[in-house]
Protein backbone atom coordinates (compact mmCIF):
# COMPACT_ATOMS: atom_id res chain seq x y z
CA UNK A 1 0.00 0.00 0.00
CA UNK A 2 2.77 2.34 0.83
CA UNK A 3 4.47 2.14 -2.41
CA UNK A 4 0.92 2.76 -4.35
CA UNK A 5 1.28 6.08 -2.59
CA UNK A 6 4.70 6.76 -3.59
CA UNK A 7 3.90 5.71 -7.13
CA UNK A 8 0.89 7.98 -7.32
CA UNK A 9 3.05 11.14 -6.02
CA UNK A 10 5.58 10.23 -8.73
CA UNK A 11 2.46 9.98 -11.13
CA UNK A 12 1.31 13.36 -10.25
CA UNK A 13 4.52 14.94 -10.81
CA UNK A 14 3.25 17.53 -8.18
CA UNK A 15 4.59 17.68 -4.41
CA UNK A 16 4.78 19.79 -1.59
CA UNK A 17 7.04 21.06 1.49
CA UNK A 18 7.28 23.40 4.15
CA UNK A 19 10.11 26.25 3.02
CA UNK A 20 11.97 28.63 5.06
CA UNK A 21 9.74 31.51 3.55
CA UNK A 22 7.11 29.65 5.41
CA UNK A 23 4.89 29.19 2.30
CA UNK A 24 4.03 25.62 1.15
CA UNK A 25 6.20 24.70 -2.08
CA UNK A 26 5.13 22.65 -4.53
CA UNK A 27 7.01 20.52 -7.48
CA UNK A 28 6.26 19.99 -11.19
CA UNK A 29 8.51 17.86 -13.44
CA UNK A 30 8.17 19.64 -17.13
CA UNK A 31 9.81 18.39 -20.02
CA UNK A 32 12.62 20.72 -19.55
CA UNK A 33 13.42 20.19 -15.81
CA UNK A 34 11.74 20.13 -12.75
CA UNK A 35 10.26 23.45 -10.94
CA UNK A 36 9.68 24.78 -8.03
CA UNK A 37 6.39 27.26 -7.04
CA UNK A 38 4.03 27.56 -3.86
CA UNK A 39 0.27 27.11 -2.68
CA UNK A 40 -1.66 29.83 -1.68
CA UNK A 41 -4.83 28.14 0.09
CA UNK A 42 -5.22 25.09 -2.29
CA UNK A 43 -3.79 27.01 -5.28
CA UNK A 44 -0.44 25.71 -6.96
CA UNK A 45 1.46 28.57 -8.62
CA UNK A 46 4.07 29.12 -10.59
CA UNK A 47 5.88 32.06 -12.06
CA UNK A 48 8.81 32.98 -14.34
CA UNK A 49 8.93 29.25 -16.63
CA UNK A 50 11.20 29.37 -19.19
CA UNK A 51 9.47 28.48 -22.49
CA UNK A 52 12.53 29.14 -24.72
CA UNK A 53 15.79 29.87 -25.16
CA UNK A 54 16.74 33.88 -23.61
CA UNK A 55 16.10 35.96 -27.54
CA UNK A 56 19.58 37.83 -27.10
CA UNK A 57 22.93 38.29 -28.72
CA UNK A 58 22.71 35.87 -32.13
CA UNK A 59 19.02 35.06 -31.23
CA UNK A 60 17.76 38.75 -31.26
CA UNK A 61 14.90 39.46 -34.49
CA UNK A 62 14.76 35.17 -34.27
CA UNK A 63 12.07 33.14 -33.56
CA UNK A 64 12.29 31.39 -30.65
CA UNK A 65 14.11 29.04 -29.98
CA UNK A 66 14.09 25.80 -27.53
CA UNK A 67 15.06 26.22 -23.81
CA UNK A 68 17.80 24.37 -22.83
CA UNK A 69 17.28 21.42 -20.24
CA UNK A 70 18.35 21.55 -16.70
CA UNK A 71 18.33 18.95 -14.20
CA UNK A 72 19.09 20.98 -11.27
CA UNK A 73 15.00 22.29 -9.35
CA UNK A 74 14.31 26.05 -10.93
CA UNK A 75 12.90 27.95 -8.26
CA UNK A 76 9.19 29.70 -10.04
CA UNK A 77 8.07 31.54 -7.57
CA UNK A 78 8.03 35.26 -8.97
CA UNK A 79 7.38 36.63 -12.10
CA UNK A 80 10.56 37.15 -14.19
CA UNK A 81 10.98 40.61 -15.84
CA UNK A 82 8.97 41.46 -19.08
CA UNK A 83 9.69 42.39 -22.33
CA UNK A 84 12.30 45.86 -22.86
CA UNK A 85 9.94 48.59 -23.22
CA UNK A 86 9.77 52.43 -21.83
CA UNK A 87 12.10 53.64 -19.65
CA UNK A 88 14.85 51.44 -18.32
CA UNK A 89 14.47 49.80 -15.16
CA UNK A 90 15.05 45.94 -13.74
CA UNK A 91 11.63 45.19 -14.21
CA UNK A 92 12.29 45.13 -18.07
CA UNK A 93 14.99 42.57 -19.34
CA UNK A 94 15.89 41.20 -23.12
CA UNK A 95 15.48 37.99 -21.78
CA UNK A 96 11.95 37.91 -20.80
CA UNK A 97 10.44 34.36 -22.61
CA UNK A 98 8.93 32.67 -19.74
CA UNK A 99 5.34 32.22 -18.49
CA UNK A 100 3.04 31.63 -15.20
CA UNK A 101 0.73 28.81 -14.47
CA UNK A 102 -1.78 28.52 -11.46
CA UNK A 103 -3.88 25.38 -11.03
CA UNK A 104 -6.24 24.19 -8.31
CA UNK A 105 -5.46 20.14 -9.60
CA UNK A 106 -4.66 18.27 -7.09
CA UNK A 107 -3.93 15.30 -9.70
CA UNK A 108 -2.43 15.43 -12.86
CA UNK A 109 -4.96 13.28 -14.37
CA UNK A 110 -8.19 16.03 -13.58
CA UNK A 111 -7.75 17.74 -17.26
CA UNK A 112 -9.23 21.25 -16.27
CA UNK A 113 -10.12 23.49 -19.02
CA UNK A 114 -7.44 25.74 -19.43
CA UNK A 115 -7.35 29.58 -19.71
CA UNK A 116 -4.11 31.56 -21.61
CA UNK A 117 -4.10 35.56 -21.14
CA UNK A 118 -2.15 37.35 -23.83
CA UNK A 119 -1.40 41.24 -22.43
CA UNK A 120 -2.12 44.18 -24.05
CA UNK A 121 -0.11 47.12 -24.75
CA UNK A 122 -0.59 48.45 -28.24
CA UNK A 123 2.82 45.86 -28.93
CA UNK A 124 4.70 48.56 -27.57
CA UNK A 125 4.78 48.14 -23.81
CA UNK A 126 2.87 45.25 -21.36
CA UNK A 127 4.14 42.41 -18.81
CA UNK A 128 2.10 39.23 -17.47
CA UNK A 129 3.50 41.07 -13.70
CA UNK A 130 0.89 43.66 -14.18
CA UNK A 131 -0.95 43.02 -10.79
CA UNK A 132 -4.16 43.55 -13.29
CA UNK A 133 -3.19 40.59 -14.75
CA UNK A 134 -3.13 38.50 -11.93
CA UNK A 135 -4.87 35.00 -12.58
CA UNK A 136 -5.20 33.75 -9.05
CA UNK A 137 -8.95 34.53 -8.26
CA UNK A 138 -10.57 33.88 -11.98
CA UNK A 139 -8.60 30.59 -11.85
CA UNK A 140 -9.94 29.62 -7.94
CA UNK A 141 -13.47 31.11 -8.86
CA UNK A 142 -13.82 28.92 -11.86
CA UNK A 143 -11.65 25.99 -10.52
CA UNK A 144 -9.79 25.99 -13.89
CA UNK A 145 -5.70 26.41 -14.91
CA UNK A 146 -4.78 29.53 -16.15
CA UNK A 147 -1.71 30.95 -17.81
CA UNK A 148 -0.25 34.11 -18.81
CA UNK A 149 2.81 34.29 -21.65
CA UNK A 150 5.56 37.04 -21.52
CA UNK A 151 5.97 37.88 -25.51
CA UNK A 152 8.15 40.69 -26.70
CA UNK A 153 7.21 44.37 -28.10
CA UNK A 154 8.12 47.03 -29.91
CA UNK A 155 11.15 47.20 -32.01
CA UNK A 156 12.65 44.27 -30.64
CA UNK A 157 9.20 42.29 -31.36
CA UNK A 158 8.47 43.35 -33.98
CA UNK A 159 11.56 45.06 -36.62
CA UNK A 160 11.89 44.19 -39.87
CA UNK A 161 14.40 44.63 -41.91
CA UNK A 162 15.76 43.54 -45.66
CA UNK A 163 18.57 41.44 -43.96
CA UNK A 164 16.76 39.79 -41.23
CA UNK A 165 13.92 38.75 -44.07
CA UNK A 166 17.27 37.44 -46.04
CA UNK A 167 18.61 35.16 -43.47
CA UNK A 168 14.85 33.69 -42.81
CA UNK A 169 14.13 30.44 -44.15
CA UNK A 170 10.56 31.86 -45.21
CA UNK A 171 12.14 35.38 -46.53
CA UNK A 172 10.45 37.38 -43.88
CA UNK A 173 10.79 39.23 -40.99
CA UNK A 174 8.59 40.78 -38.19
CA UNK A 175 6.01 39.32 -36.04
CA UNK A 176 8.69 38.25 -33.27
CA UNK A 177 5.93 38.67 -30.52
CA UNK A 178 3.24 36.63 -32.30
CA UNK A 179 5.94 33.59 -32.69
CA UNK A 180 6.30 33.94 -29.07
CA UNK A 181 2.93 33.68 -28.06
CA UNK A 182 3.09 30.50 -30.14
CA UNK A 183 5.84 29.20 -28.59
CA UNK A 184 4.11 29.55 -25.25
CA UNK A 185 1.12 28.26 -26.64
CA UNK A 186 3.22 25.09 -27.86
CA UNK A 187 5.04 24.74 -24.58
CA UNK A 188 1.43 24.53 -23.01
CA UNK A 189 0.42 21.77 -25.13
CA UNK A 190 3.46 19.70 -24.14
CA UNK A 191 2.95 20.42 -20.65
CA UNK A 192 0.09 21.44 -19.04
CA UNK A 193 -1.31 18.32 -18.50
CA UNK A 194 1.47 17.78 -15.52
CA UNK A 195 -0.39 20.78 -13.84
CA UNK A 196 -3.90 19.07 -14.02
CA UNK A 197 -4.86 20.83 -17.09
CA UNK A 198 -6.92 19.56 -20.29
CA UNK A 199 -4.19 20.21 -23.83
CA UNK A 200 -7.22 19.57 -26.12
CA UNK A 201 -9.61 22.40 -23.74
CA UNK A 202 -7.13 25.45 -23.94
CA UNK A 203 -8.85 28.96 -24.73
CA UNK A 204 -6.83 31.83 -25.75
CA UNK A 205 -8.01 35.24 -24.09
CA UNK A 206 -6.54 39.14 -24.44
CA UNK A 207 -7.52 42.56 -24.26
CA UNK A 208 -6.40 45.22 -26.43
CA UNK A 209 -3.38 44.41 -28.44
CA UNK A 210 -3.99 41.04 -26.52
CA UNK A 211 -6.93 40.56 -27.94
CA UNK A 212 -5.71 41.47 -31.34
CA UNK A 213 -3.07 38.95 -31.08
CA UNK A 214 -5.88 36.32 -30.30
CA UNK A 215 -7.39 37.15 -33.55
CA UNK A 216 -4.00 37.03 -35.41
CA UNK A 217 -3.66 33.80 -33.56
CA UNK A 218 -7.05 32.67 -35.19
CA UNK A 219 -6.07 33.69 -38.62
CA UNK A 220 -1.73 31.79 -38.31
CA UNK A 221 -1.61 28.91 -40.16
CA UNK A 222 1.36 28.39 -38.09
CA UNK A 223 -1.36 28.30 -34.53
CA UNK A 224 -3.45 25.62 -35.72
CA UNK A 225 -4.28 23.28 -32.83
CA UNK A 226 -2.19 25.02 -30.24
CA UNK A 227 -5.95 26.17 -28.93
CA UNK A 228 -9.67 25.22 -28.81
CA UNK A 229 -11.04 28.75 -28.13
CA UNK A 230 -10.68 32.23 -28.30
CA UNK A 231 -11.87 35.29 -26.48
CA UNK A 232 -10.89 38.89 -27.59
CA UNK A 233 -11.60 42.15 -25.90
CA UNK A 234 -11.68 45.04 -27.22
CA UNK A 235 -9.34 43.11 -30.09
CA UNK A 236 -10.01 42.30 -33.85
CA UNK A 237 -7.93 42.77 -36.98
CA UNK A 238 -10.09 42.72 -40.30
CA UNK A 239 -8.92 46.00 -41.54
CA UNK A 240 -6.65 46.40 -44.52
CA UNK A 241 -3.13 47.52 -44.88
CA UNK A 242 -2.04 50.66 -45.05
CA UNK A 243 1.46 52.50 -45.34
CA UNK A 244 0.09 55.28 -43.01
CA UNK A 245 -1.16 53.68 -40.36
CA UNK A 246 -4.40 54.57 -38.00
CA UNK A 247 -5.96 52.90 -35.43
CA UNK A 248 -8.66 49.81 -37.38
CA UNK A 249 -5.82 49.94 -40.30
CA UNK A 250 -2.54 48.86 -38.19
CA UNK A 251 -1.18 46.42 -40.58
CA UNK A 252 1.47 47.47 -43.22
CA UNK A 253 3.04 44.72 -46.06
CA UNK A 254 6.29 43.33 -45.24
CA UNK A 255 7.68 45.66 -47.92
CA UNK A 256 6.45 48.93 -46.19
CA UNK A 257 7.76 47.61 -42.65
CA UNK A 258 11.28 46.87 -44.28
CA UNK A 259 11.47 50.35 -45.47
CA UNK A 260 10.24 51.41 -42.05
CA UNK A 261 12.81 49.03 -40.26
CA UNK A 262 15.74 51.11 -42.57
CA UNK A 263 14.52 54.23 -41.47
CA UNK A 264 14.28 52.53 -37.47
CA UNK A 265 18.25 51.69 -38.19
CA UNK A 266 19.41 54.65 -39.28
CA UNK A 267 17.85 56.53 -36.65
CA UNK A 268 20.19 54.16 -34.13
CA UNK A 269 22.79 55.09 -36.18
CA UNK A 270 23.54 51.61 -37.21
CA UNK A 271 24.49 50.21 -40.77
CA UNK A 272 24.22 46.70 -40.64
CA UNK A 273 22.34 44.09 -38.74
CA UNK A 274 25.15 43.30 -37.07
CA UNK A 275 25.71 46.84 -35.52
CA UNK A 276 22.26 46.84 -34.23
CA UNK A 277 22.44 43.22 -32.80
CA UNK A 278 25.78 44.69 -30.95
CA UNK A 279 23.74 47.51 -29.41
CA UNK A 280 22.49 47.37 -25.68
CA UNK A 281 19.05 45.93 -25.81
CA UNK A 282 18.17 49.59 -23.71
CA UNK A 283 18.51 51.13 -26.92
CA UNK A 284 15.92 49.73 -28.81
CA UNK A 285 13.29 50.91 -25.60
CA UNK A 286 12.46 54.65 -26.34
CA UNK A 287 9.54 56.70 -27.77
CA UNK A 288 11.39 57.68 -30.94
CA UNK A 289 11.22 57.15 -34.31
CA UNK A 290 9.22 53.81 -34.62
CA UNK A 291 10.16 53.03 -30.86
CA UNK A 292 6.59 51.16 -31.65
CA UNK A 293 5.89 48.09 -32.89
CA UNK A 294 3.26 46.04 -34.68
CA UNK A 295 2.52 42.94 -36.74
CA UNK A 296 2.80 42.65 -40.17
CA UNK A 297 1.34 40.90 -42.99
CA UNK A 298 4.48 38.74 -43.95
CA UNK A 299 2.76 36.24 -46.36
CA UNK A 300 3.76 33.26 -43.49
CA UNK A 301 2.82 34.30 -39.99
CA UNK A 302 -0.10 36.64 -41.18
CA UNK A 303 -0.55 35.46 -44.44
CA UNK A 304 -2.64 38.12 -45.82
CA UNK A 305 -5.55 40.45 -45.51
CA UNK A 306 -7.65 38.47 -42.44
CA UNK A 307 -11.22 39.79 -43.90
CA UNK A 308 -9.89 37.83 -47.16
CA UNK A 309 -9.19 35.26 -45.47
CA UNK A 310 -11.86 35.14 -43.31
CA UNK A 311 -14.44 35.23 -46.31
CA UNK A 312 -12.82 32.48 -48.24
CA UNK A 313 -12.51 29.95 -44.76
CA UNK A 314 -9.24 30.22 -44.31
CA UNK A 315 -8.54 30.28 -40.35
CA UNK A 316 -8.85 28.15 -37.40
CA UNK A 317 -12.59 27.68 -36.89
CA UNK A 318 -12.66 27.45 -33.08
CA UNK A 319 -15.83 29.25 -30.77
CA UNK A 320 -15.03 32.52 -30.45
CA UNK A 321 -16.09 35.06 -27.64
CA UNK A 322 -15.42 38.94 -28.83
CA UNK A 323 -16.61 41.87 -27.67
CA UNK A 324 -15.68 45.75 -27.10
CA UNK A 325 -16.05 48.30 -24.60
CA UNK A 326 -18.59 51.46 -25.10
CA UNK A 327 -16.72 54.31 -25.27
CA UNK A 328 -13.25 53.04 -26.27
CA UNK A 329 -13.41 56.11 -28.17
CA UNK A 330 -12.36 58.14 -25.29
CA UNK A 331 -9.13 56.52 -25.01
CA UNK A 332 -7.91 57.50 -28.53
CA UNK A 333 -9.22 60.77 -29.09
CA UNK A 334 -6.10 62.44 -29.33
CA UNK A 335 -6.00 66.23 -30.67
CA UNK A 336 -9.93 66.07 -31.17
CA UNK A 337 -11.05 68.12 -28.16
CA UNK A 338 -13.05 70.57 -30.64
CA UNK A 339 -15.86 69.63 -33.39
CA UNK A 340 -13.11 71.22 -35.69
CA UNK A 341 -10.27 69.30 -34.99
CA UNK A 342 -12.29 66.28 -35.68
CA UNK A 343 -13.91 67.26 -38.16
CA UNK A 344 -10.47 67.84 -39.79
CA UNK A 345 -9.08 64.59 -38.59
CA UNK A 346 -12.01 62.35 -39.99
CA UNK A 347 -11.57 64.11 -43.57
CA UNK A 348 -7.65 63.05 -43.64
CA UNK A 349 -8.23 59.59 -43.23
CA UNK A 350 -11.58 58.97 -44.91
CA UNK A 351 -11.01 60.86 -48.06
CA UNK A 352 -14.28 60.68 -50.12
CA UNK A 353 -15.73 58.21 -47.07
CA UNK A 354 -15.72 61.30 -44.67
CA UNK A 355 -18.61 63.17 -44.92
CA UNK A 356 -21.04 59.66 -44.97
CA UNK A 357 -19.21 59.30 -41.85
CA UNK A 358 -19.17 62.82 -40.02
CA UNK A 359 -23.43 62.34 -40.86
CA UNK A 360 -23.29 59.11 -38.82
CA UNK A 361 -21.21 60.22 -35.95
CA UNK A 362 -21.65 63.15 -35.51
CA UNK A 363 -20.09 65.99 -33.21
CA UNK A 364 -22.74 67.18 -30.25
CA UNK A 365 -22.53 68.32 -27.51
CA UNK A 366 -25.66 67.33 -26.15
CA UNK A 367 -23.70 63.88 -25.64
CA UNK A 368 -20.39 65.15 -24.38
CA UNK A 369 -19.08 64.25 -27.94
CA UNK A 370 -19.58 60.98 -27.37
CA UNK A 371 -21.28 60.23 -31.07
CA UNK A 372 -17.86 61.43 -32.68
CA UNK A 373 -15.65 59.22 -30.49
CA UNK A 374 -17.83 55.83 -31.68
CA UNK A 375 -16.18 56.47 -34.94
CA UNK A 376 -13.27 56.00 -33.02
CA UNK A 377 -14.39 53.14 -30.92
CA UNK A 378 -15.89 51.35 -34.09
CA UNK A 379 -12.44 51.78 -36.34
CA UNK A 380 -10.51 50.67 -34.01
CA UNK A 381 -12.50 48.00 -32.58
CA UNK A 382 -16.46 47.80 -32.86
CA UNK A 383 -16.49 47.56 -36.77
CA UNK A 384 -13.34 44.85 -36.28
CA UNK A 385 -15.40 42.63 -33.89
CA UNK A 386 -18.48 43.16 -35.74
CA UNK A 387 -16.59 42.18 -39.18
CA UNK A 388 -14.98 38.60 -37.22
CA UNK A 389 -18.66 37.80 -35.68
CA UNK A 390 -20.31 38.28 -39.62
CA UNK A 391 -17.63 36.30 -41.59
CA UNK A 392 -16.79 33.61 -39.35
CA UNK A 393 -20.77 33.13 -38.83
CA UNK A 394 -20.99 33.01 -42.51
CA UNK A 395 -17.78 30.76 -43.42
CA UNK A 396 -17.44 28.84 -40.07
CA UNK A 397 -18.82 25.85 -38.26
CA UNK A 398 -18.42 27.11 -34.81
CA UNK A 399 -20.27 29.69 -32.74
CA UNK A 400 -19.39 33.34 -32.18
CA UNK A 401 -20.80 34.73 -29.03
CA UNK A 402 -20.89 38.63 -29.30
CA UNK A 403 -20.75 41.20 -26.21
CA UNK A 404 -20.85 45.37 -25.79
CA UNK A 405 -19.37 46.08 -22.38
CA UNK A 406 -21.94 48.95 -21.05
CA UNK A 407 -20.83 49.46 -17.59
CA UNK A 408 -20.75 53.37 -15.84
CA UNK A 409 -22.44 55.96 -13.82
CA UNK A 410 -25.06 57.97 -15.68
CA UNK A 411 -23.21 61.08 -15.04
CA UNK A 412 -25.32 64.53 -15.17
CA UNK A 413 -25.42 66.68 -18.21
CA UNK A 414 -23.08 69.72 -17.44
CA UNK A 415 -20.29 67.60 -15.43
CA UNK A 416 -17.10 66.41 -16.55
CA UNK A 417 -17.54 63.24 -17.18
CA UNK A 418 -21.08 63.68 -18.61
CA UNK A 419 -21.27 61.21 -22.19
CA UNK A 420 -18.63 59.05 -21.08
CA UNK A 421 -19.45 55.46 -20.80
CA UNK A 422 -16.86 52.41 -20.40
CA UNK A 423 -13.32 53.33 -21.06
CA UNK A 424 -10.73 50.89 -23.29
CA UNK A 425 -9.92 48.40 -20.27
CA UNK A 426 -12.39 48.82 -18.08
CA UNK A 427 -13.44 45.01 -18.58
CA UNK A 428 -10.01 43.49 -17.61
CA UNK A 429 -10.69 43.77 -13.79
CA UNK A 430 -14.65 42.44 -13.52
CA UNK A 431 -13.37 39.40 -15.78
CA UNK A 432 -10.27 39.07 -13.67
CA UNK A 433 -11.99 39.40 -10.77
CA UNK A 434 -10.51 42.06 -9.23
CA UNK A 435 -13.43 43.77 -7.41
CA UNK A 436 -12.36 45.26 -4.31
CA UNK A 437 -11.71 48.68 -6.37
CA UNK A 438 -14.67 49.07 -7.39
CA UNK A 439 -16.54 52.31 -7.21
CA UNK A 440 -19.84 50.94 -7.60
CA UNK A 441 -20.14 47.43 -6.01
CA UNK A 442 -23.66 46.33 -5.64
CA UNK A 443 -23.72 46.45 -9.32
CA UNK A 444 -20.26 46.32 -10.51
CA UNK A 445 -19.63 42.77 -8.11
CA UNK A 446 -22.69 41.05 -9.39
CA UNK A 447 -21.94 41.59 -13.21
CA UNK A 448 -18.01 40.61 -12.70
CA UNK A 449 -19.34 37.35 -11.25
CA UNK A 450 -21.33 36.85 -14.23
CA UNK A 451 -18.74 38.04 -16.51
CA UNK A 452 -16.35 35.70 -14.87
CA UNK A 453 -18.63 32.34 -14.75
CA UNK A 454 -19.40 33.31 -19.02
CA UNK A 455 -15.69 33.22 -19.41
CA UNK A 456 -15.09 30.22 -17.39
CA UNK A 457 -18.06 28.46 -18.91
CA UNK A 458 -16.88 29.24 -22.59
CA UNK A 459 -13.20 27.75 -21.72
CA UNK A 460 -15.25 24.36 -20.57
CA UNK A 461 -17.17 23.77 -23.23
CA UNK A 462 -17.05 26.44 -25.88
CA UNK A 463 -20.05 28.39 -25.10
CA UNK A 464 -20.58 31.07 -22.30
CA UNK A 465 -24.18 29.92 -21.13
CA UNK A 466 -24.95 28.04 -17.73
CA UNK A 467 -27.41 27.71 -14.85
CA UNK A 468 -28.70 30.89 -13.58
CA UNK A 469 -27.02 33.00 -15.74
CA UNK A 470 -29.00 35.28 -18.62
CA UNK A 471 -29.12 33.28 -22.00
CA UNK A 472 -26.43 34.31 -24.30
CA UNK A 473 -27.59 33.88 -28.09
CA UNK A 474 -24.61 33.00 -30.92
CA UNK A 475 -24.47 35.25 -32.86
CA UNK A 476 -26.32 34.92 -36.66
CA UNK A 477 -26.22 37.56 -39.19
CA UNK A 478 -30.10 36.82 -39.99
CA UNK A 479 -31.17 37.94 -36.54
CA UNK A 480 -27.94 39.81 -34.72
CA UNK A 481 -27.82 39.96 -31.48
CA UNK A 482 -25.16 40.92 -29.03
CA UNK A 483 -25.04 40.73 -25.49
CA UNK A 484 -24.72 43.89 -23.34
CA UNK A 485 -23.07 43.44 -20.41
CA UNK A 486 -24.44 45.91 -18.19
CA UNK A 487 -25.05 45.34 -14.35
CA UNK A 488 -26.73 44.05 -12.30
CA UNK A 489 -28.47 42.02 -15.24
CA UNK A 490 -26.75 41.98 -18.85
CA UNK A 491 -29.21 41.60 -21.57
CA UNK A 492 -29.02 40.23 -24.94
CA UNK A 493 -29.76 43.01 -27.35
CA UNK A 494 -29.83 44.40 -31.19
CA UNK A 495 -26.16 45.51 -32.38
CA UNK A 496 -24.95 49.08 -31.51
CA UNK A 497 -24.73 51.94 -34.03
CA UNK A 498 -25.62 49.31 -36.46
CA UNK A 499 -26.20 51.74 -39.17
CA UNK A 500 -23.37 53.52 -38.36
CA UNK A 501 -21.51 50.62 -38.60
CA UNK A 502 -22.98 49.74 -41.90
CA UNK A 503 -21.56 53.16 -43.10
CA UNK A 504 -17.98 52.37 -42.06
CA UNK A 505 -17.73 49.12 -43.98
CA UNK A 506 -18.83 50.55 -46.93
CA UNK A 507 -15.12 52.59 -45.94
CA UNK A 508 -13.31 49.89 -45.66
CA UNK A 509 -14.89 48.08 -48.70
CA UNK A 510 -13.74 51.03 -51.14
CA UNK A 511 -10.54 50.63 -49.48
CA UNK A 512 -10.30 47.12 -50.50
CA UNK A 513 -10.63 48.32 -54.26
CA UNK A 514 -7.76 49.63 -56.54
CA UNK A 515 -9.20 53.06 -56.27
CA UNK A 516 -9.07 52.46 -52.33
CA UNK A 517 -5.60 51.20 -52.27
CA UNK A 518 -4.07 53.50 -54.59
CA UNK A 519 -5.45 57.11 -51.94
CA UNK A 520 -3.98 55.07 -49.44
CA UNK A 521 -0.41 55.39 -50.73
Amino acid sequence: MKLLKIAAILLLGIHMACTEDKRMTTEVITESGPIEGYEAEGMKIFKGIPFAAPPVGELRWKAPQPVKPWTKKLTTKEYAAGPIQGEPSPMYSEDCLYLNVWTPAQRSDEKLPVLVWIYGGGFSFGTTADPNYDCEELARKGGIVMASINYRVGQLGFLALPELSAENEHHVSGNYGLLDQMAGLAWIQRNIERFGGDPNRVTIFGESAGGISVSMLCASPLAKGLFHGAISQSGGSFGPTRPTTYPGENMKTLADAENDGQRIMQSHGAKSLAELRAMDASQFAGRGLGAGGWPIVDGYVIPGDQSELYAAGQYNDVPVLIGYNSDEGASFSFGMSSQERYEQSTRLRYGPHAEALLKAYPYTTADGGKSARDLIRDAAFGWQTWKWAQLQAQTGKQKVFLYYFDQHPDYPEGSENFGKGSYHGQDVNFVFQHTKGFEHPEVDCPLSDIMGRYWVNFATCGDPNGEGLPQWPAFDNQQPQVMHLTGPEPYAGEVPSEASLKVLDEYFRWRRTAEGKEWAK
